[in-house]
């Protein structure tokens, strides 16, 4: 086995080789020789870096000298590295010495330390020995000697290897330091070379600043030109502005005589509507009544069929009942039976449901295969068609025939039967099937249309058609075989042919010999007239030698694109050369070809992909429900209308009812067709649909306003080709909505009238009231409103199609869908409007209010009070009849104190006057609400404010006001500033405009202060009247003490995650006071500021995504200060909780919405009964009734964004459904810099320096965020990784899963973590591609018991993600309750336990596994035997591993082996003995280890095992402490007898003391023990007795007590005293034999031996 210093030397000889193989210009490595090959790994290559930075000087410096090389140069670097590896060699041993001395001579003093403990317990012995009394004091100084003694040599044999190692140490060291002395010449040629290339590197840096200089002077010439260029622009586009201005004027002259011509035309429409309006008031008036009374009727009808269920359910039940008492009557079970009765029925319910289920099954297979069939055969008749005459269709009407045969032999039974199967069925699973059939409905209808078109489009000259179908056919071929030769012909004549396949060292080069980066150029969203460049890398990834020639590119590209390349020469592989694509469009139009090229290994080339900007359209939900709401509420919704493309688009909405039967026919067509169209629509919806939310409440009332009478008729005539079901389904919804009535048979008098009611409420319940017309930019959302007002009870929808400007955009279709609960009085016009009213004058109308109860309802009036002096409605309270109508008239005298009594009501800044109005009807909760509509005003120009003071303002900055221009007139009027300052500008339109009538205008005003002065001025705003409107300004000039380098600061796109740095300066030039020479600081005319240094501070918002360093600090006049803007866009926190919000209603109603299915499955299955007749007809009008009532609201509630905690799994969810989703974002943040008057004081450093806002400096920072290409998953989207507490030297790993999110492959690398540290990755990083995961395997293993917290940068080409890892390592303190070194369980009879349990208890802060190891399972498990005798540290014979069971079992077992304690918590480990077999000699060791190894205590285990109750212990040992490997025989057989056994030897040796002639006595003791059991004996207790003892008093012997008891469990003291008798010489040995007998459950006889020394000599 090879040591660590073993390992060192080796590698030290192979880093020697290494050298002198450099130095010598030989190989390095050998192929064929191992040894040097796996010591490659610690040196390693040049790195790649360095390869990249000194490719280009190792090409100058061959071009130069001629004689440096790649292979020198690379030589160089080589032996650098290795040179520093031999230093850290030099430097490994140095310490290695240094702390072997160190140990040596803590060793030392320890040895000394212990000599000298040693040398004083020595003395106290000789002290104490003069004492005879204290001989306990003697024995303890005599063991603290033997442990002083064992531990001075274990110390001493410690030194002799501490000695050796040193010396080894130090011979390495000499080893080391002799090599470096060998290479001393080698290291001076390495510098030499190294100054030669530091000075080749500074040659080629001066030559690329000539370089930049030359580059920059061409620039800045380019400037040059262009800006004479600009400026001659500028002139021609103002010359372009004055003839336009001339023209404007004219063509406002001629608008105004169209403009008196229209408003006369639009006031005879007015009349001409009004008469139209009375006359639908008049229908439909007619029409609720007829409603009225079919609603009655319905009720009625619905009430007899309920009467009728309840009947026949009674009786059913009582026939039950009857049919139970008879069977009980007959002595049967009545309830089995009435069970197998009920599964039955269900048996052959579900059975012909069955069926039933299948026939339909089968109907609805040969359906779909005979459309198919049809379908294909009208697309062969159609494609004949276009080449043959069209013939009669005998085909189609064969097999239309032999469709209805098939369906009938599918359908046997009868029309009728089916039609009421049919509709069953569908009225049982309308959820379920209503997407199926429609679907199928909609093939069908296209089919016939098709066909239809097929038959109708005949051309009127025969012959025509075919003609220009050859036509575009040769066109079509000839454009395919044109682009065909196109493509065959991009190489040149005489191209080299393909070589075949080369093979090199034994390798098959597969795909191109080069691969470009990025493998496809692509050019998006380009526009015509741009420059566009990319720049391709082309590498050589063959296995050969290559070149790269350029061929051409393709004929379609040829125009537009320009390749710059310059052929690299042979290139070796892996090597790269760059190619740069300029594209300049000229047409409006996507292109895609190749780059061709030849190389040694074949031809290859490079993709072109040129995509212009398009639109990608699409809305947020194509079907809006309103549910159920009741007549006058106001109920709004969103719709988000998003553009994910890079073209902006105009937009407009468009009602389907508003289209013509041809332009529905047009929405199939192409979109280049229906754009065409879409002027004309918009204008016609524009005037119809109205454009205020006033005039949306007008027509929403559909029996007053004539857009809802023509919508109504309109919807009437489309609704009345369809079924008669739809009629019936529509109105027994609108008779369980509305109220009960007199009861009528008059069901279909007036279906023509209801269904045109029904078609009104179906489009101006629904209105769209702003947003119909707009534009949507690109990458933008439109959000709009839609608002359901119900006012007639019934279903009310909309369906509206987004209809865009873009040919290519298809239109997009919208459903609206609500449904209206009516109420029993309203009024007939819920908006009056009173037109334009004057002040103080009187203006009527009148209320018509309609009841369609059935009793009379007393109605009351209510005016707010604010204009009870302006308004009043007489009568106040009245009394309608039932069905009647009640007429109120309204009086309206609007007085000058109006705008002050009616501010909630009045606006006063458009003069318009709305008041809401309440009717209270009696026993009606809910009033009836309607609106006042009226115009108060005056005609004037007025500005909201005449004085503007722009107050305080730096010369490089502008301030902005805004003034409000409102026009108080009906007429447009123009307005224009004239003759205003150069430092004054007014926008938009440069302050020339036209104010419509009570429009509002916001006017800018921006100054911009040249010098530091005080202005005072004033501009004019002239109207088309010649009426001046002056507006006096006032503002004050400022030059900062302070500027900054850079006051914008537009910053790259950013990923979410990462973060973009930008740097600017603070700029103190204040110099000098004078004035006159150059601009210095001052506030307007106010005294110069003194030059000193100044104090800035940036005050940057809170919680921003911008940081800036430093935020403050001090700036020297003539000196300026770097300031650092750093950039970290993040997601908001309210953000992420609203998205996780959403996503979690979103997963309860998807839920929500299985229960819901699976509860209608269940539903369905059980409404099905096998009965035909009444009881089917009764079950149907119960399922109807189910259906129609409303479903009860799930009682899910909305979670609140703020309830959701960072770090929980929702609010993890939300952030990556945000990262997922985010597209990009673009801030704006305007941070201010507050600049000193002057230092900071000296002598008070707690008092600041006064700031003026006068000087304030502002910083703009512009800050697109996208969405970020990496995002962590499955780590709840964190990117701290916190390993919490571990344990010193325990290794913990955690792994995190980064997602690839992008659209392209990312190259992942990593920074380096602390080669020293505990943090580590355990994993290579690799290539992801698109939506690929990666997941980093991260360890941490603390060496100390400290925090460590390091960051770990994930790089890419677009971002560098960073890691947080961070960990705390925590020393393990656990302790055992037995602070002994030994366990001793005493005695124990044979296959009997004794038990002993101990603590250990976890003191440290983190959960400790441990684990408990004995000595003899690690004997067990290496298969070896235990020594017979090896010393303990106590100088005993006593073996650690002693006598084990004959069962293989060990005699010592511990419970639990292993575990984990909790912190502050401890655990109980219990030790069992159980033998099997008699010994004394049970051992073993117990340690107690925890995970990093650390072992807590290590514990001695013995016991000895009996096979009777009595035992005798003490004496001196006569035999080995460890049972031979076979057992013995057993002299306590009870087969013998006991005068057969042999008597059991003791020794017993005793030492007298003999001083100056005197003999001192000795004492020895002996004990007799009874063992405690539960097992049967003969006798529990022990009897023992000593035989011979007057021999023992002739040799000076006393026993005591001679005989005695011994009870169980308990031991007894036998003491030997032996007394020297008077002649007995010094060091003569008396020794005499004494038996003692042991009775208990057997007699057991042991032959004590005494033997006796008198000594003189020490211990």
């Amino acid at each position: 086995m090879e040591t660590p210093d073993n390992n060192n030397n080796r590698v030290s000889c192979t880093l020697y080789l290494v050298l002198a193989n450099e130095g010598t210009g030989g190989e390095t490595f050998q192929e064929d020789d191992p040894a040097l090959l796996t010591e490659e790994d610690l040196f390693g290559e040049v790195d790649a870096s360095i390869w990249e930075d000194s490719n280009g000087d190792l090409a100058v410096g061959v071009g130069t000298s001629g004689k440096k090389s790649y292979a020198e140069t690379a030589r160089m670097f080589k032996l650098r590295q290795n040179l520093d590896q031999l230093d850290s060699f030099h430097r490994q041993k140095e310490h290695n010495v240094l702390k072997a001395r160190e140990e040596l001579r803590i060793c030392r003093q320890n040895i000394a330390e212990l000599e000298r403990q040693r040398d004083a317990v020595e003395v106290e012995i000789d002290q104490q020995q003069k004492d005879a009394d204290n001989s306990a004091s003697v024995f303890r100084l005599r063991a603290q000697h033997r442990r002083l003694c064992q531990e001075l040599q274990a110390e001493e044999d410690l030194e002799a290897h501490v000695t050796k190692t040193l010396r080894e140490h130090e011979l390495e060291l000499l080893q080391v330091e002799v090599e470096l002395g060998r290479f001393s010449l080698l290291r001076e040629e390495v510098q030499e070379e190294e100054q030669a290339y530091q000075a080749l590197q500074a040659q080629r840096g001066a030559a690329r600043l000539q370089m930049e200089d030359a580059a920059a002077l061409g620039l800045q010439r380019k400037t040059q030109r262009l800006k004479a260029k600009k400026e001659a622009m500028l002139k021609e586009e103002e010359d372009r502005c004055r003839r336009s201005k001339g023209q404007a004027q004219a063509s406002r002259k001629k608008a105004a005589v169209f403009l008196k011509e229209t408003i006369k035309s639009l006031h005879q429409k007015d009349v001409e509507e009004k008469q139209q309006s009375h006359e639908l008031v008049q229908k439909r008036m007619q029409a609720v009544l007829s409603l009225k009374s079919n609603i009655a009727a319905t009720q009625e009808r619905l009430r007899a069929q309920q009467r009728r269920a309840v009947a026949e359910a009674q009786r059913q039940e009582q026939e039950e009942r009857q049919l139970k008492e008879a069977l009980e009557a007959q002595g049967s079970n009545s309830t089995k039976h009435m069970y197998q009765q009920k599964k039955l029925q269900e048996f052959q319910r579900k059975k012909e449901e069955f069926e039933e289920k299948q026939k339909s099954n089968r109907m609805d297979i040969v359906a779909k295969l005979l459309l198919e069939e049809e379908s294909l055969e009208r697309k062969k008749r159609h494609q004949a068609s276009m080449l043959l005459p069209p013939s009669v269709n005998k085909d189609k009407m064969r097999q239309t025939r032999s469709r209805k045969k098939i369906l009938q032999s599918l359908d046997p039974q009868p029309a009728k039967t089916k039609e009421k199967t049919i509709r069953q069925e569908s009225a049982l699973s309308f959820s379920s099937s209503s997407s199926d059939q429609e679907d199928l409905r909609e093939c069908v209808d296209l089919e016939e249309e098709q066909s239809l078109r097929e038959s109708l489009a005949q051309p009127e000259f025969t012959g025509l058609w075919d003609q220009t179908h050859q036509v575009d056919t040769e066109y079509s071929t000839t454009f395919q075989s044109r682009a065909a030769r196109q493509d065959m012909t991009l190489l040149p004549v005489g191209k080299p042919t393909a070589p075949p396949k080369k093979v090199t060292h034994g390798k098959e080069l597969k795909g191109p010999p080069f691969i470009s980066k990025p493998e496809v150029v692509a050019f998006k969203n380009f526009e015509v007239g741009q420059t566009y460049r990319k720049k391709i890398i082309l590498t050589n990834i063959s296995y050969i030698i290559n070149y790269c020639k350029l061929l051409g590119i393709t004929r379609d590209l040829m125009d537009f694109i320009t390749i710059s390349f310059q052929p690299p020469g042979p290139m070796s592989p892996g090597m790269a050369c760059e190619m740069q694509a300029t594209f300049q469009p000229m047409i409006n139009k996507d292109l895609e070809g190749e780059v061709q090229f030849m190389s040694a290994a074949g031809p290859f080339s490079v993709l072109i992909r040129c995509t212009i900007k398009k639109c990608d359209l699409a809305v947020d939900s194509c079907l809006i429900d309103f549910g159920a709401h009741v007549v006058g509420q106001n109920i709004s919704r969103y719709i988000t209308l998003n553009n994910r493309g890079a073209l902006g688009t105009n937009f407009t909405l468009v009602p389907v009812d508003y289209l013509n039967p041809a332009e529905t026919q047009n929405l199939t067509q192409s979109p280049a067709q229906v754009q065409a169209q879409i002027s004309s629509q918009a204008s016609s919806y524009s005037t119809q649909l109205p454009n205020d939310s006033s005039s949306s409440v007008a027509v929403s009332d559909g029996q007053g306003s004539t857009a809802s009478r023509a919508s109504g008729d309109h919807n009437a005539k489309r609704e009345s080709g369809k079924p008669s079901v739809k009629s019936e389904q529509k109105q027994s919804g609108v008779a369980e909505a509305g109220p009960g009535g007199v009861p009528s048979e008059r069901e279909g008098a007036h279906t023509l009238e209801a269904s045109r009611e029904e078609a009104s409420s179906v489009t101006s319940d629904i209105t769209i009231p702003e947003g119909r017309e707009g534009h949507v930019g690109p990458f933008e959302s439109v959000k709009l409103e839609i608002v359901f007002k119900p006012t007639i009870p019934g279903k009310a929808k909309l369906d509206f199609n987004f209809q865009f400007s873009e040919p290519s955009c298809a239109p997009i279709p919208v459903e609206v869908r609500g449904m209206v609960v009516s109420v029993p009085v309203w009024v007939t016009q819920p908006s009056i409007d009173l037109k334009i009213c004057m002040f103080d004058r009187l203006y009527q109308d009148t209320i018509v209010v309609q009841s369609r109860a059935s009793t009379a309802l007393r109605l009351t009036f209510e005016v707010c009070p604010a204009l009870r002096n302006h308004m009043e409605i007489l009568p106040k309270t009245g009394y309608i009849q039932a069905g009647a109508s009640f007429n109120a008239q309204l009086k309206f005298i609007p007085r000058r104190s109006l705008s002050e009594d009616a501010k909630r009501f009045f606006d006063s800044q458009t003069s318009v006057l709305e008041v809401p109005l309440a009717l209270n009807v009696a026993d009606q909760v809910r009033p009836v609400p309607f609106t006042v509509h009226a115009v108060v005003t005056s005609s004037d120009l007025q500005f909201d404010q005449t004085e503007v003071d722009f107050g305080h303002c730096s010369i490089y900055e502008s301030v902005k006001t805004s003034v409000r221009l409102t026009n108080l007139s009906l007429l447009p009027q123009d307005f224009g500033f004239l003759e205003i300052p150069k430092f004054i500008e007014v926008q938009p339109n440069e302050g020339f405009g036209t104010l419509l009538p009570l429009e509002t205008l916001e006017i800018d005003l921006i100054f911009s202060a040249k010098k530091a002065e005080e202005y005072s001025f004033q501009i004019n705003c002239k109207s088309g009247i010649h009426r001046d409107f002056p507006i006096l300004c006032r503002a004050v000039g400022v030059h900062p003490l302070l500027e900054l380098s850079h006051s914008l600061v537009q910053f790259g796109a950013t990923a979410i995650g990462d973060n973009s740095t930008a740097v600017l300066h603070v700029v103190n030039s204040h110099t000098s006071r004078n004035e006159f020479s150059h601009a210095v600081p001052r506030v307007g005319r106010g005294p110069v500021a003194p030059v000193g240094p100044r104090l800035f501070s940036f005050a940057p918002p809170e919680n921003s995504e911008i940081i800036l360093t430093p935020t403050a600090g001090r700036v020297l006049p003539g000196q300026r200060c770097l300031v650092q803007v750093t950039f970290r866009p993040r997601l908001g926190e309210h953000e992420v909780r609203e998205e996780a919000a959403r996503l979690l209603c979103c997963s309860e109603e998807l839920r929500l919405q299985d229960m819901e299915r699976h509860r209608g499955a269940e539903a369905d299955g059980g409404k099905r009964t096998e009965q035909e007749g009444p009881g089917k007809h009764a079950l149907k009008e119960k399922n109807s009734k189910v259906s129609i009532s409303p479903k009860n609201d799930s009682p899910f509630q909305a979670p609140n964004p703020a309830d959701i905690q960072p770090g929980s799994d929702e609010y993890a969810a939300g952030k990556a459904s945000l990262l997922h989703s985010f597209s990009q974002r673009y801030s704006r943040y305007t941070i201010p810099c507050f600049v000193s008057e002057g230092d900071s004081p000296q002598g008070d450093p707690l008092t600041g320096p006064a700031y003026s806002p006068l000087n304030t400096l502002y910083l703009e920072l512009l800050c697109p965020a996208v969405r970020p290409p990496l995002v962590v998953t499955l780590c709840n989207d964190q990117t701290t990784i916190d390993f919490k507490q571990v344990a010193v030297g325990q290794k913990v790993v955690k792994q995190i899963t980064i997602q690839n999110i992008s659209h392209e492959s990312l190259d992942l690398s990593s920074s380096v973590l602390d080669l020293s540290g505990p943090f580590s990755l355990l994993n290579a990083l690799r290539r992801l591609c698109p939506g690929g995961t990666h997941t980093l395997v991260l360890a941490f293993t603390p060496a100390l018991g400290k925090k460590y917290r390091e960051v770990m940068e994930i790089l890419t080409h677009r971002m560098s993600m960073e890691l947080r890892l961070c960990g705390e390592g925590v020393v393990p303190v656990v302790t055992c309750s037995h602070q002994e070194s030994l366990i001793n369980f005493g005695y124990v009879l044979e296959k009997e336990s004794a038990t002993y349990s101990f603590k250990l208890q976890n003191t440290s802060s983190l959960d400790v596994r441990f684990s408990v190891l004995l000595d003899s399972q690690a004997l067990r498990r290496s298969d070896s035997l235990p020594a017979l005798i090896s010393p303990s540290p106590e100088g005993n014979t006593q073996p650690t591993v002693g006598t084990q069971n004959f069962s293989g079992l060990s005699v010592f077992s511990v419970t639990p082996i292993e575990g984990s304690i909790a912190p502050g918590n401890s655990r109980d480990i219990t030790v069992t003995f159980l033998p099997d077999h008699e010994s004394l000699h049970y051992s073993d060791r117990l340690r107690v280890q925890l995970i990093n190894k650390h072992t807590v205590c290590a514990i001695e285990l013995r016991g000895a095992a009996r096979a009777h109750t009595m035992y005798l212990c003490g004496g001196d040992p006569l035999t080995v402490p460890i049972d031979a490997l076979l057992p013995l025989p057993s002299w306590g057989n009870s087969e013998l007898k006991d005068s057969e056994s042999p008597p059991l030897p003791v020794l017993l040796t005793l030492r007298g003391g003999c001083k100056k002639g005197a003999m001192s006595p000795a004492v020895r003791e002996l004990e007799v023990g009874c063992i405690r059991t539960l097992q049967p004996v003969a006798k529990k207790n022990v009897d023992f007795s000593w035989d011979s003892l007057p021999t023992l008093q002739q040799k000076g012997f006393s026993v005591e007590p001679s005989k005695g008891t011994v009870d169980a469990g308990n031991r007894r003291t036998i003491t030997v005293t032996w007394t020297p008798p008077s002649g007995l010489q010094p060091n003569e040995v008396v020794q005499v034999c004494a038996p003692l007998i042991l009775r208990g459950d057997d007699t057991e006889v042991y032959n004590v031996t005494l033997l006796a020394l008198a000594s003189g000599a020490k211990d």
